[in-house]
């Protein structure tokens, strides 16, 4: 009885002393959060309310458009192989961290949210790119805004052209997404203890190739993973896009005028490559480059994206 206590005893320290230290590993990363948010972006009152945006980089500029679970940090990541040579204007979308969510958060009200953002940066055209549900907000931008879009970039795409919705989640997925929406906590402790099924997850990439590629892409990997903090400030945003991923897509593809390149890969879990090519064929003249493997964060491309939208929209603009 005493050794069964003693036992008890110790497996209760032993859980004390574990829970322990989960809560100071959970403040010291939702502090790094913080500090990583802090002080990099401004607010301007667009039409739709307050909207964030970041601004990096020299050169011509460059609007990149973040992705489901983003921000305007999320943005200048997808950007920072580019910042070199273009000035990345980096906005968060409705519903994503600084940003307001109005009642009208559809992709073309949001574009009309970022042409506000251009005007008071005075900036009066430039090359737009969108990642994912971020291709959405781009696609409606060159559409409502063309005099404004001199190069249009759709990377890796989620937009529903044929009813069906591209990124609809599996049965674990749907668990796993809706333990973690609304819930810092939650996110943390699943993206600890298991991040290379959050990669699969979320980010609808095969962790496998995370073994085949060199240590700067597994980072990359991890950190758009980590920067999926703070969840709590992105619960509207995150419901607005799967509204919007899985709603058949209002904007007119067909009537983009700007030059056009779009940017999948394969085995992306989320089937954006199929929506790739249906676009390239609704787009007059759009380039199309699919990769075989790197999954919807093309793991093992990013220097071949970032040659890819330099080379195209790095000339002079029209």
């Amino acid at each position: 009885m005493i050794r069964r206590r003693a036992l008890l005893a110790g497996m209760g320290g032993a859980a004390l002393a574990g829970g322990a230290w989960a809560a100071g590993a959970y403040r010291a990363r939702m502090a790094a959060t913080e500090t990583r948010l802090a002080f990099r972006s401004n607010l301007i009152d667009s039409r739709a309310g307050p909207t964030e945006y970041a601004v990096a980089g020299h050169g011509e500029p460059l609007m990149m458009i973040h992705g489901t679970g983003g921000g305007f940090d999320q943005g200048l990541l997808f950007a920072h192989r580019l910042r070199e040579s273009f000035q990345v204007i980096a906005p968060s979308r409705f519903g994503y961290l600084r940003s307001s969510f109005p009642s009208d958060a559809s992709p073309a009200a949001q574009a009309d949210a970022l042409a506000d953002v251009l005007d008071h940066l005075r900036i009066d055209r430039l090359a737009v790119a969108g990642g994912s549900a971020g291709a959405l907000t781009a696609g409606a931008f060159a559409v409502r805004h063309p005099e404004r879009c001199t190069h249009l970039v759709l990377l890796v795409p989620a937009a529903n052209l044929t009813g069906r919705d591209p990124v609809e989640f599996g049965a674990l997925q749907r668990v796993a997404v809706e333990a973690v929406l609304g819930s810092d906590v939650a996110f943390w402790a699943l993206a600890s203890l298991a991040p290379r099924q959050m990669i699969r997850t979320l980010l609808a990439t095969d962790p496998a190739l995370l073994d085949r590629v060199d240590p700067d892409e597994r980072t990359r990997a991890t950190t758009i993973l980590a920067q999926l903090l703070p969840i709590s400030g992105k619960s509207a945003g995150l419901r607005n896009d799967a509204h919007w991923a899985g709603t058949p897509s209002p904007t007119a593809w067909g009537d983009i005028a700007a030059p056009t390149l779009i940017l999948s890969c394969e085995d992306d879990l989320f089937g954006t490559a199929a929506t790739a090519r249906l676009l390239a064929d609704r787009i007059a003249g759009a380039r199309l480059t699919i990769w075989p493997e790197g999954g919807h964060i093309w793991l093992g491309h990013d220097a071949d994206v970032a040659r890819e939208i330099a080379a195209f929209a790095g000339a002079a603009n029209p």
